[in-house]
C-alpha cells in the first residue's frame, strides 16, 4: 500500500469520488485543501459554518452528488445545526470536523467542548476518526451511508481541533467505490406480482391521484411519473421537493399539496378514493398534518426505504424499490384507455384547478404598490428559462414559490428549504456551484435573507452568479396575524416591534459587497429587472418592495373553518 499522510489521503479520496467543491471555514484539513491545488476541486471559504453546510446541501440537491463541508472543532456545533436542513430533506452531505485531543480532555483546553453527540440527530452516520489508519474505511463508509437507501448527511469527527490525526503518515490504500459517487447507487425493482396488483388497484379506482414526493427527484423519475399519469389518466399532485416533476401547465397537474399548498391540490387529494404516494415520507407538511388525504383513504406507497412505507397511512399495497425502476415496471404492465372511465373525475379536478386560479387572479395580476408577492411570482414564472432552477426559503417564501410560481418550460424545478429559515440564499449558492451554466433564481424574504447576508461577499469573490429576488416587506410578515391575534386585533400595529424591521435597501447592500443591486417598487419594473439580472455575469440582488400585509391563503384541510 502507498505510504502517505492522512491529509494527502483525504484530498486523494475526495478527488477519487468526483468531488468538485468543498465548502469550509478555516482551519480544518488545511494541508488537504492545499493538496487539492490544481485538481479541479474548488475550495469555497464561507463566512460561517451553517452557511457552509447549507451550500454543501444545495450543491448535493442540485447535482445528485454528495456535498462536502468542513469546520474546525470550535465551529462544529454550528455545522451540526446547519446539517438539520439536509437531514430533513434527505440530502447527501458529508461533514468533517475536528474534535478533542485525548490529552486535552477535561483540562479546559482552549475552545474545547464535546460536540460529537450534537451530530447524532442531524446525520444518518456519525463516527470518530481517532487513528489515521481508519481514514480509508470510514471515508468509504461516509459516501456509502450518504447515498444509499434514503440519502442523508453524515459526519466524521477527526481527532484534534484541526484534524491533527491526519498529519500522521501511514500505509493508506485508496479504494474508490464508484457506485457511491452519486444518487441512487442502486435501483432495486419491486416484486412483479405487487407491481401488477398496484396497476390493477389504480385501474379499478374511480378517483385516483398520484402524490409525487422528493424521492421522485432523487431517482430522476419525473418523466416516468408523467408517463404513468398520462397512460392511466390520473391527476398528479406534488410535494414541494417534487415541484417540477410535472409542468404546472399540464392538464393532469393539480399543484403542490399539503400545508404550503394550492387549495385545488388539497381538495383533489381530499376527494380521491386512492392515493399513490411515490417517494414520500408522508410527513406533516405534504399531508397538511395528516389531514390530506383523509385517514382511511386507500393508499399505495412506493419508496426505496421500507421503514417509511405505512408510517403515517396504512397501505393497501406496498411497493419497495427505486421510484424510476418501479414506475417503469408499472408502465410495462399498464394499459391505456382509462380516460373515458375517469372523464367525470378529470373534469372535477380541472374545475378545482380553474376555481383556484380565479381565486388568486386579482393578486397575481395586481398593479398595487407596495407590490403583491403573487405578482412578483408571476414575473418570475415568465422570466425563468427552460431548465431554470428556483430556490426558496421556508415560511412565506416557500408558500409563494410553491403555489404562485408556475413551471411551464421543460426542466424547470424547485429546490426548497426544508425548515431552517435563512437556508435559501446560501443553499442557492451551492445550487449555482453545482449548475454553473444554469439560471438559478433564489426567492427569499428579507427576514430569511438577513441570516447570511455576508455570503454576498462570498458570491462576488468566487463569481457565483445567481439572481436573488428579495421579497422585501420589512417584516417577518408571516408572524403578523399571530401577534395581531395576541393583541386581540391590532389595527394600530402595536406589535410591530416584534415582527418588523427597518426600511433597508438591499440593492445598496449588494452593491457595497461587490454584487449588482436593483430596487424595484412597481410591478411594471419587474420584467426588465429580471431580464437584466439573468443576463448579468455577476451575482444580482433584486430588492422587490412588497406589502407587509400580503398574506397567503389559508391551508384547505376540509374543515369547517377553511373558508374555501
Amino acid at each position: 500500500m502507498p505510504k502517505m499522510t492522512g491529509m494527502r489521503f483525504v484530498a486523494e479520496a475526495l478527488r477519487g469520488y468526483g468531488v468538485s467543491h468543498v465548502f469550509y471555514v478555516p482551519q480544518m484539513l488545511l494541508e488537504s485543501l492545499v493538496e487539492m491545488e490544481g485538481w479541479g476541486i474548488r475550495r469555497i471559504m464561507t463566512h460561517g459554518e451553517k452557511a457552509a453546510a447549507y451550500m454543501a446541501d444545495g450543491f448535493a440537491r442540485a447535482s445528485g452528488r454528495p456535498g462536502v463541508c468542513l469546520a474546525q472543532h470550535v465551529g462544529g456545533s454550528n455545522l451540526a445545526a446547519g446539517l438539520k436542513d439536509a437531514y430533513l430533506a434527505g440530502s447527501p452531505v458529508i461533514a468533517m470536523t475536528g474534535g478533542p485531543a485525548p490529552m486535552a480532555r477535561h483540562r479546559h483546553a482552549y475552545q474545547e467542548i464535546e460536540d460529537f453527540s450534537q451530530f447524532d440527530h442531524t446525520t444518518k452516520f456519525n463516527a470518530h476518526v481517532d487513528d489515521v489508519a481508519r481514514l480509508p474505511d470510514l471515508l468509504r463508509q461516509a459516501f456509502r451511508e450518504a447515498t444509499t437507501g434514503a440519502p442523508g448527511p453524515v459526519h466524521l469527527q477527526m481527532r484534534g481541533h484541526h484534524a491533527e490525526v491526519a498529519h500522521a503518515e501511514a500505509d493508506l490504500e485508496l479504494l474508490v467505490e464508484d457506485r457511491y459517487r452519486a444518487i441512487p447507487p442502486f435501483r432495486p425493482a419491486a416484486e412483479p406480482s405487487q407491481v401488477a396488483d398496484a396497476v390493477k388497484l389504480l385501474n379499478a379506482a374511480e378517483r385516483p391521484i398520484i402524490v409525487a414526493g422528493g424521492g421522485v427527484s432523487w431517482s430522476k423519475a419525473q418523466a416516468e411519473v408523467v408517463a404513468l399519469a398520462e397512460k392511466l389518466s390520473i391527476p398528479v399532485a406534488t410535494s414541494l421537493n417534487a415541484k417540477g416533476s410535472i409542468l404546472d401547465s399540464h392538464a393532469l397537474s393539480v399543484g403542490v399539496v399539503g400545508t404550503y399548498s394550492r387549495t385545488c391540490a388539497n381538495r383533489a387529494v381530499g376527494e380521491a378514493d386512492l392515493v399513490f404516494f411515490i417517494g414520500s415520507h408522508t410527513g406533516g407538511q405534504v399531508t397538511a398534518r395528516w389531514q390530506v388525504p383523509r385517514p382511511g383513504t386507500q393508499v399505495i406507497h412506493l419508496d426505496i426505504d421500507a421503514v417509511e412505507i405505512g408510517r403515517n397511512y396504512p397501505t393497501k399495497l406496498a411497493l419497495l424499490g427505486d421510484a424510476r425502476t418501479v414506475l417503469r415496471q408499472m408502465l410495462e404492465v399498464a394499459c391505456s384507455g382509462a380516460g373515458g372511465k375517469r372523464s367525470q373525475w378529470l373534469a372535477r379536478v380541472h374545475a378545482l384547478v380553474e376555481e383556484w386560479r380565479k381565486s388568486v387572479s386579482a393578486d397575481v395580476n395586481s398593479d398595487a404598490v407596495p407590490m403583491r408577492p403573487e405578482r412578483v411570482c408571476r414575473e418570475i414564472t415568465r422570466a425563468l428559462p427552460e431548465n431554470g432552477v428556483l430556490v426558496c426559503d421556508t415560511g412565506h417564501s416557500g408558500i409563494w414559490a410553491g403555489t404562485m410560481v408556475d413551471f411551464t418550460k421543460p426542466g424547470q424545478r424547485l429546490i426548497r428549504c426544508a425548515g431552517s429559515l435563512g437556508w435559501g440564499f446560501p443553499g442557492a449558492l451551492g445550487v449555482k456551484c453545482a449548475l454553473p451554466d444554469t439560471a438559478v433564481v433564489c426567492f427569499a424574504g428579507d427576514g430569511g435573507f438577513y441570516y447570511h447576508l455576508a455570503e454576498l461577499e462570498t458570491a462576488a469573490r468566487y463569481g457565483i452568479n445567481l439572481v436573488v429576488v428579495v421579497n422585501n416587506n420589512s417584516a417577518l410578515n408571516q408572524e403578523i396575524p399571530h401577534f395581531d391575534k395576541a393583541y386581540g386585533g391590532d389595527p394600530d400595529e402595536r406589535g410591530r416591534e416584534m415582527w418588523g424591521f427597518g426600511n433597508v435597501n438591499f440593492a445598496k447592500v449588494a452593491e457595497s459587497l461587490n454584487c449588482v443591486g436593483m430596487r424595484v417598487e412597481k410591478p411594471a419594473e419587474l420584467p426588465r429587472a429580471l431580464e437584466q439580472a439573468l443576463a448579468a455575469r455577476r451575482p444580482v440582488v433584486i430588492d422587490a418592495v412588497t406589502d407587509h400585509r400580503a398574506f397567503s391563503q389559508k391551508t384547505w384541510t376540509g374543515g369547517a373553518g377553511d373558508g374555501h
